[in-house]
């Protein structure tokens, strides 16, 4: 299976800007500008697998599920803010 680099480019530039608007809002250091990125990251991962394996149709763009992706990414990250991960 070939990897589709468009999805994957738009996935990055999302979680880039969702893990800065976290932390400019709630942030304090740079390590936990670095967390909210990586919580941000694999939230957004686990939302993008979860809607493709339970065959969700929420509001796609091309096989990207932007809206469960969304939500996972930024429970993960007020996860990881709540608990100092």
């Amino acid at each position: 299976m070939a990897p589709n680099y468009p999805m994957l480019v738009l996935s990055l530039v999302l979680v880039t800007l969702y893990g800065a608007l976290f932390h400019l809002l709630l942030g304090r250091t740079f390590k936990h500008l670095v967390l909210s990125w990586l919580a941000a990251v694999v939230g957004f991962a686990a939302g993008q697998l979860l809607a493709s394996a339970m065959g969700w149709h929420d509001l796609v763009i091309g096989e990207l599920h932007l809206v469960t992706a969304s939500i996972l990414s930024w429970l993960l990250m007020a996860f990881a803010q709540r608990f100092d991960l």
